[in-house]
Formats: structure tokens, sequence, C-alpha cells
């Protein structure tokens, strides 16, 4: 592993809408798409739209202000109307950046009451980590309508379902669950193909939402990042939050630190995933757990750089 005396790349080398493909949708049942940003990494996030012709329902927009025109138009070019509700399924950036396009289009933003709390608590948050980024006139726009326990939207005869899991990827978190159609939006309590990432929430929590999005008995998952897949994906997750716990309880005790146990820890199953430099953010998050401590977020962003051979942390928003 490189130290953090690497020489760090141009943040060109590690940013920017060229490295990655466009957009794509996939259809996943009538008036049901999903909106895939490849290649699912740091914030290229999922979205979703539900219609029923006359009214269109948004899950989650973009990080950049350029992204959430490409889902605005790839909504219009579906012939489905702007949508009026837009529903976040927590707080971090590359879910609600994009949400003052819609607001300004007529949106009423909808999420759990912890999800708006916290998008005005940390701002523009992803500009202090991502500085190069071209995001655009990115304006803040909280959920006006919150819930939070459970809120059940109706679009024609598509239900849609809005539930809080407790706290798991971050505090505020909404899962939408359509029940007829067997679909449903995780938002980032699930990651296919990349690395979970639990430094917002809690470790316990989003092994307990992950039993609840097994009761739902779902054919189709729409994961907070990577491709459609299906429940299986839940497995996978949950092994890895389970090998994350036992090397937090093993380094704890040994005294050592989330850096020091990251470095040594073989990723066996894992080492394919994306972005394995979030076990150490992770570890952070288990030791606080263990401590009833507060997290340590510099910690957490310095610890993963030098996970990343002491380079930036790429994004290519």
């Amino acid at each position: 592993m490189a130290s953090s005396t690497h020489t760090s790349p141009t943040p060109e080398a590690v940013s920017g809408p060229s490295a990655v493909p466009e957009p794509y949708t996939v259809p996943l049942a009538p008036g049901v798409t999903a909106y895939v940003q490849p290649d699912g990494g740091w914030c290229l996030n999922n979205a979703g739209f539900v219609t029923d012709g006359d009214r269109t329902l948004l899950i989650d927009t973009a990080p950049t202000v350029r992204r959430a025109e490409l889902l605005r138009d790839a909504i219009a070019g579906s012939g489905a109307p702007a949508p009026s509700l837009v529903v976040n399924t927590h707080h971090h950036g590359d879910h609600t950046y994009g949400n003052g396009v819609f607001a300004a289009l007529g949106a009423t933003v909808v999420g759990h009451a912890g999800c708006r709390e916290q998008t005005l608590a940390v701002g523009h948050q992803l500009h202090a980590i991502w500085p190069w980024v071209e995001y655009g006139d990115v304006r803040i726009t909280p959920a006006t309508l919150t819930y939070t326990d459970s809120l059940t939207l109706h679009l024609g005869d598509t239900e849609v379902r809005l539930f809080h899991p407790g706290p798991a990827h971050t505090v505020g978190d909404t899962v939408v669950w359509l029940p007829r159609q067997r679909i449903v939006f995780t938002g980032d309590l699930v990651f296919n193909g990349g690395t979970p990432f639990i430094p917002f929430g809690s470790l316990s929590g989003s092994l307990r939402a992950l039993e609840l999005l097994r009761g739902l008995d779902a054919s189709v998952v729409v994961p907070g990042h990577g491709p459609v897949t299906d429940p299986g994906v839940f497995d996978t997750v949950e092994r890895y939050l389970r090998y994350v716990s036992e090397l937090a309880a093993a380094g704890r005790a040994a005294g050592r630190t989330p850096l020091e146990v990251a470095r040594d820890a073989d990723l066996g199953e894992f080492a394919g995933l994306k972005e394995s430099e979030r076990l150490v953010g992770n570890l952070h998050r288990a030791y606080a757990d263990l401590d009833g401590s507060p997290l340590d977020l510099p910690a957490v962003l310095r610890d993963m750089a030098e996970m990343n051979g002491g380079r930036p942390l790429s994004c290519h928003a």
C-alpha cells in the first residue's frame, strides 16, 4: 500500500463526466423505470420514476446540475410528465443535489424528517470533499413534506409505500416499495458491485434494514448504486457487513486503529467490489458504535484517501 506521501494526480485524473458512460434507463414494469448512472462509484447514484401518465414521482436526483438535467430529459423522453413529487432516499448530495432542478419545475420534495434535517445541516458537503467537480448552481433543496415512520402515495393504480428502516446507511433513510409490482428502490442501503458505506448511519441498523428488505419478497431491486438486480444482492451486502463487524471487534480488542486493521485485512470475496477504501470508513463507524462515541469524519476521509494510495477519492460526477 502506498503511503500518504504518494504524489496525488491532478483532479482531472480522478474526476470528470467523460470518464464513465452516460446514464441509461431500465423499464421495470408499466409506468416504472430505473435510471442507472454507470459506473455506480462515488457520486454516481441511481434514480427512478413512476408515472400514471398524468403525474410522475421521481426517486432521487443526481449530484450535479448537468446530470439532473439529463435525468429530467430522460423522463421527458419517456413521455412522462415532469415530476410533481421527488422522494429522497437519504440526504447525501449525489441523491439530493439535483432537487432544485425539479423544484424549479414545481415538484414537491418528500423525505424522512431526518433526511430534511441532514440535508440542511450538511449543505454543500460534496463541494468540500470533491471541490474540483463541476456541480453547477446547486440549490440545497430539502424535503418540504416529511414523515417519521411510513407514508403511502398513490399514482393511479400504483401504490408507492415509503418507510423508514431506522438508522442504517444514514439516520434518515427511506425505502420505496411498490408492492403490486414487487419492485423496491433501496437507496444506499444496498450497493451492487460497490463496497457498502455506513459511516453516517449504523452497522447493526444496516443489518436490520436488510432483514426488512428481505421481508418484502421483492422480485426486482434497484440499489442506490450499480445495476438493477434481484434480492440475492442482500446476501452479499450482509456478508460484507458481518465481515466488517468481525474485523472491528477483533481490532478494537487488540487496541488497533481502523486504519491498521484495514491495511492488514484480507478482502477475500469482497476484493472485486469498487471503492474498497470504504472499508476503513466502515470500520470507523463500527468502532464508534462499539465505543458509543461520535464519528470522526475528518479521520474517515483522511484514512480513506490513505487506503486509496494517498490519492483523492475518485469522483466521476
